[in-house]
């Protein structure tokens, strides 16, 4: 595989979320890798290529919004979508203070 690849990374502790979202993007022929925590993800070498993260906020362990802080720390350059079924005004104002291209509630609608 082509290390520059464009890259979704999802990270989302329902199986049927991560599988949902890979089926669609992987149809709009994108590169999905899915991850069910903070820590798998985490676990894996740091990506440079180009990409982006659709995270959940609500995860076991280390949530959403302490995997953004520590990306930030870590000075990852990956663009941030945060999904949740479970958020609040507060939750995304400071998502996207510190850096989210995007906050949006599950269940997800299709546009047209």
């Amino acid at each position: 595989m082509d290390k520059t690849a464009e890259t979704v990374f999802i990270i989302d502790d329902d199986r049927s979320v991560r599988r949902s979202l890979s089926l669609f993007l992987t149809a709009s022929d994108l590169h999905v890798e899915t991850y069910c925590s903070s820590e798998e993800y985490l676990a894996r070498e740091q990506f440079e290529g180009p990409g982006c993260i659709l995270l959940d906020v609500n995860l076991e362990g280390k949530s959403g919004l302490d995997l953004q802080h520590e990306l930030i720390s870590c000075d990852s350059k990956l663009p941030i979508i945060f999904i949740t079924g479970f958020g609040s005004i507060p939750m995304s104002v400071q998502a996207l203070k510190n850096g989210a291209v995007n906050f949006l509630e599950k269940p997800f609608k299709m546009m047209n």
